[in-house]
């Protein structure tokens, strides 16, 4: 039996490079984001999360929703699927910092993607999607 995990991710990419977040509890590079909780909606399960993650506080008229992607949920339970809203956000002149179970966060060309031991499947898909728009 499938399960369906509801998570939010953010789009930030600057000189064609897509911000990734590395998880400490999985220890592979993700985007920004996470579970949507009860009664949250994508963009409110955003801002929490990045506000937790990345001690950024989103500006709501530079988040704007791009895509909706599925794929395996990587570290979780076999069989389980994400389902996940994704946002671009213009970064601007503003800046993140990782905390909480966040390690590090960096941004990535696809070549660097690449190279990564952990090919996160839902990361590959948006970046995939951003080469081609």
């Amino acid at each position: 039996m499938s399960h369906t995990l509801a998570t939010a991710g953010l789009i930030i990419v600057q000189q064609q490079a897509l911000l990734l977040a590395y998880s400490n509890n999985k220890q592979a590079w993700y985007l920004p984001g996470g579970k949507i909780d009860a009664g949250e909606t994508a963009a409110q399960a955003l801002h929490r999360e990045i506000a937790e993650e990345l001690a950024l506080n989103l500006d709501p008229q530079r988040l704007h929703f791009y895509t909706h992607i599925s794929a395996p949920a990587y570290g979780e339970l076999p069989d389980t699927m994400m389902a996940q809203d994704c946002y671009v956000y213009d970064l601007g002149k503003d800046t993140f910092e990782a905390q909480a179970e966040i390690g590090a966060a960096r941004f990535f060309t696809w070549d660097e993607l690449q190279q990564l031991d952990i090919q996160v499947a839902g990361v590959m898909k948006v970046y995939e999607r951003l080469r081609v728009d």
